[in-house]
């Protein structure tokens, strides 16, 4: 069981239902949730097989770019350089799984 991948996929989803809270972004609530899903999924996959990565290794991406590109134009650790470093260490991961 990929329980890193799943701690992931629920600090996505919890963190974009905290943003909603604090800030009432619907936009950045969707996204987040929709992310969560697919973060989820994909380590349901890796579950089933470590080489699965395809769907994970695509989302950890899209986090780590989109965050990156938030954290470089904010400067701000919370939430988007936080969520940027925690993509990448998952892509790394994910990379590793695949070799």
């Amino acid at each position: 069981m990929d329980l890193i991948g799943f701690g992931y996929a629920a600090f996505v989803t919890f963190g974009s239902i905290w943003g909603y809270k604090r800030r009432g972004g619907i936009p950045s609530l969707i996204a987040g949730l929709f992310l969560g899903g697919l973060a989820g999924y994909g380590a349901y996959r890796v579950s089933n097989d470590k080489r699965d990565v395809k769907l994970s290794l695509f989302t950890a991406f899209f986090l780590a770019t989109m965050m990156g590109v938030r954290f470089k134009r904010s400067k701000k650790i919370m939430p988007a350089g936080l969520v940027a470093g925690l993509s990448l260490m998952m892509i790394l991961r994910l990379v590793l799984l695949m070799l």
